[in-house]
């Protein structure tokens, strides 16, 4: 498996998608959210909400957009994840490995950009909320923030930095409410919302998954409609149990499980690296 992950990285075919659990990497825990559970928590502990969608990241944020104005839901995102974190060593090591095309983070927070800071090659396409931005899918911006309209610039990155729920930096775009998330689902089975580069960039290349779980239906949605028409062979370092419906979607989407813990395999990088 090892191998087949260290092919891919030298030949330029493997594309980094990461999740929330990367930041679990920090070392003492890391200051901004690091779950869809911890960031509903400290979102209702701002604004009341009905007991039921306490738990509910997406229903939660729904009611605070409904009932306090989208402003509220926005300035209680930006103030979640405002504190600064220092990249991980994967964020690290995934910042210097220039043959990587594309990166997938599938979070709020900025660590990926504060990594790729040191370069000048790449760019970040970011999910937007068409309450917000009504007739926009995505943004895209330069490595120092500013906004970038011709597409002609973004087919010349590097390494693009695609964040489908947006983020924190540099524009505090979000896509975290209920109607955030309809409008997006609504589209997505044509491939609407996903930007024309990252369909471009995926052909062909494989998938790892790195802090990833795929156990509500909005994380395989996502998933399975970023690495549509990619390859056939894809990776996903889950050492937790997986649920029937997590190996239900992996096996039909051929994405075999590397069952330790992300740790474990951060240390392995170096060796695919110079392999």
């Amino acid at each position: 498996m090892l191998t087949s992950i260290e092919t891919a990285l030298r030949e330029g075919r493997l594309i980094p998608y990461l999740g929330s659990g990367v930041l679990d990497l920090a070392g003492g825990g890391a200051a901004v959210p690091s779950s869809a559970a911890g960031l509903v928590s400290q979102l209702t502990a701002q604004a009341s909400v009905p007991h039921k969608l306490r738990t509910n990241l997406s229903g939660a944020a729904q009611f605070i957009e409904n009932f306090k104005h989208r402003k509220t839901l926005t300035s209680l995102m930006h103030k979640a994840f405002s504190p600064r974190v220092a990249p991980t060593a994967l964020h690290r090591m995934l910042a210097q490995e220039t043959g990587i095309k594309l990166i997938v983070h599938a979070w709020y927070d900025d660590v990926p950009q504060t990594a790729l800071a040191g370069r000048s090659d790449w760019g970040m396409l970011q999910g937007v909320s068409q309450s917000e931005h009504f007739g926009s899918w995505t943004h895209a911006f330069r490595a120092d923030g500013t906004r970038v309209m011709d597409h002609d610039e973004v087919a010349r990155w590097t390494t693009t930095l695609y964040q489908p729920f947006g983020s924190f930096a540099p524009a505090a775009n979000f896509l975290v409410s209920d109607s955030d998330f309809v409008e997006v689902l609504t589209e997505i089975d044509i491939q609407t919302p996903i930007p024309s580069e990252v369909q471009d960039i995926r052909r062909g290349r494989n998938f790892l998954f790195l802090g990833c779980r795929f156990s509500t239906q909005l994380e395989r949605v996502f998933a399975r409609q970023i690495i549509k028409r990619s390859s056939d062979k894809h990776w996903a370092v889950l050492p937790e149990e997986p649920t029937r419906n997590e190996l239900r979607f992996m096996a039909e989407y051929s994405i075999e499980r590397i069952a330790v813990p992300l740790a474990e395999f951060v240390a392995s990088w170096p060796e695919l690296a110079v392999a």
